[in-house]
């Protein structure tokens, strides 16, 4: 099974949703990109994963166009932004899905505030995955 899990920057919920699905499924081929990356996986995702048991400092954003030419059994958008620009994504899909969640990078407030957002968003990516099934 491959699996293209695609948002706009790739420095958190894709990332997150990716983590999440390598833990679960370890013979699957899990990737991640996004249509916009960012320059590094947001280091507060880093942390929040890490206090999930799962580790994300050697994780680097990808560029969709990285994978125009493979096959994927799934794609799967997790925002918005990704959702809107996924049709150009020429590659070949077999299934798409997009399961939305809030962008965590764009919360505001103190610093556990922030941290709360991220935990939020951790978490609502961990269940959505851990109910989703792949056939």
């Amino acid at each position: 099974m491959k699996i293209l899990i695609l948002c706009t920057g790739n420095s958190c919920r894709s990332q997150m949703a990716e983590g999440f699905l390598k833990a679960k499924y370890p013979s699957f081929e899990i990737l991640s990109a996004g249509t916009n990356p960012s320059f590094e996986v947001h280091p507060k995702a880093i942390k929040v994963m890490e206090e999930a048991g799962i580790n994300l400092n050697k994780n680097m954003p990808k560029s969709v166009e990285a994978f125009l030419n493979d096959a994927f059994d799934y794609l799967i958008t997790v925002c918005g932004g990704a959702k809107e620009s996924c049709p150009a994504f020429s590659g070949r899909v077999t299934k798409r899905f997009h399961i939305g969640f809030d962008d965590p990078a764009e919360a505001r407030g103190t610093e556990e505030e922030i941290y709360k957002e991220f935990r939020r968003v951790r978490d609502e990516i961990r269940i959505a995955f851990n109910e989703f099934r792949f056939e």
